[in-house]
């Protein structure tokens, strides 16, 4: 069975890095002196602190396993501005009513919708990957359809 590839621009691909050290070094640290400081305590069979702290290694463990199992299967898309909206393109849109947005189009490890990160499989993400500034597109999202105009898409 071979796994499914995922596509992500460099800086995801260094952020699940960066994790991934953290979560290895740092985080089972931590772990292992909470693990330290309730085997001190005593008896084990009764001690929530170690029941804590056995929860938080078997959820560390299982986040790490995760994590490598995305960066093997990750192929880094690099940026291009030659040919529209692509992996890692910031674009600026206005809508039907005059209001702009500003979204981050990346992989769907990437997405961070609050700091507007769209996957380019999203709804939105497909309408507007491979467009250029000036076009307009129509999205059609869960509550209806959407248009937007094209105002800028820029590679920083």
């Amino acid at each position: 069975m071979t796994k499914e590839r995922i596509t992500m621009t460099q800086r995801g691909y260094d952020k699940l890095l960066e994790t991934l050290h953290f979560l290895k070094t740092t985080k089972r640290e931590e772990i292992s002196e909470n693990m330290g400081r309730a085997i001190a305590d005593g008896d084990l069979r009764e001690s929530a602190a170690y029941d804590e702290a056995r929860m938080q290694q078997s959820e560390n463990e299982a986040r790490i396993s995760e994590l490598e199992s995305q960066l093997e299967r990750s192929v880094i898309i690099e940026e291009d501005s030659s040919g529209g909206a692509g992996l890692g393109a910031k674009i600026t849109v206005k809508d039907a009513k005059g209001k702009e947005h500003k979204f981050e189009l990346v992989g769907t490890y990437e997405v961070d919708v609050l700091k507007g990160k769209i996957s380019d499989a999203s709804p939105i993400g497909k309408a507007l990957a491979g467009r250029k500034a000036g076009e307009k597109v129509t999205v059609q999202l869960p509550k209806g359809t959407a248009e937007f105009e094209i105002l800028a898409v820029d590679y920083v």
